[in-house]
């Protein structure tokens, strides 16, 4: 069953401000991406990147990204139609797990058609009026995960979930949730708190400091280091 990596590096990093797409933006002294890289060929058969268009084939596997995040997922699935099924990941989210992307994978076995990486949510809600800021509502948070990446898929029902209208394709939130929309079944697999987005350069080093200790403790044969795990 051939299992292939989409990741999601085409988007141009203007919040982050680091002057270049955010994905090769530097972090722990390797640009976001190969974090990424590392941990889904780890697990997939082989890894197709999204990128912006002026960088398509510069690296095998690498193509042109679209103007949207779904777009450029559905520009890589179309790379890859061997894939049966598919693991979209955004490279922004460089403290990926092999062992996160297995544990959604697996989830497919019991006969989902996706499974998302999230986290429940620990904070209060509040809902105002668009334009506004007064508080209309207090939102119960039980039962609500803030979602993440992977996201994986059939790959077979991500290719019609994504046969989509441009507007719809640019307006969708994740692609579970155009999966969702045609129909699938998804579920949610808890991510470890340190799966965060890098958005913010405040992000940027929350990430290179959580990468570094992660680095060092894997030298120094820390028990939380795959190859202390291995020896285990």
């Amino acid at each position: 069953m051939t299992v292939v990596g989409l990741l999601v590096a085409a988007g141009s990093g203007e919040r982050l401000g680091a002057g270049r797409p955010k994905a090769f933006a530097e972090c722990a002294g390797r640009p976001l991406l190969e974090w990424s890289l590392d941990a889904l060929s780890a697990v997939c058969d082989r890894v197709v990147v999204a990128v912006p268009p002026a960088l398509e084939g510069e690296d095998p596997g690498w193509v042109a990204g679209a103007a949207c995040r779904s777009g450029s997922v559905r520009a890589a699935l179309s790379a890859a139609p061997e894939a049966v099924l598919a693991v979209v990941h955004d490279a922004a989210r460089p403290l990926l797990t092999p062992g996160l992307v297995e544990s959604c994978l697996a989830a497919l076995e019991e006969g989902w058609d996706g499974a998302v990486a999230a986290a429940p949510l620990t904070d209060t809600l509040k809902e105002t009026r668009p334009g506004e800021t007064r508080v209309v509502r207090t939102l119960q948070r039980r039962g609500l995960w803030a979602v993440q990446t992977p996201q994986v898929f059939r790959a077979d029902v991500l290719r019609a979930a994504l046969e989509v209208d441009e507007e719809t394709l640019a307006g969708a939130s994740d692609d579970a949730s155009l999966v969702e929309a045609a129909g699938g079944a998804v579920r949610v697999v808890e991510a470890p708190a340190e799966n965060l987005k890098v958005t913010s350069r405040l992000d940027l080093r929350v990430a290179e400091a959580l990468l570094r200790e992660r680095k060092g403790g894997a030298e120094a044969g820390s028990p939380s280091s795959p190859a202390a795990a291995a020896r285990a």
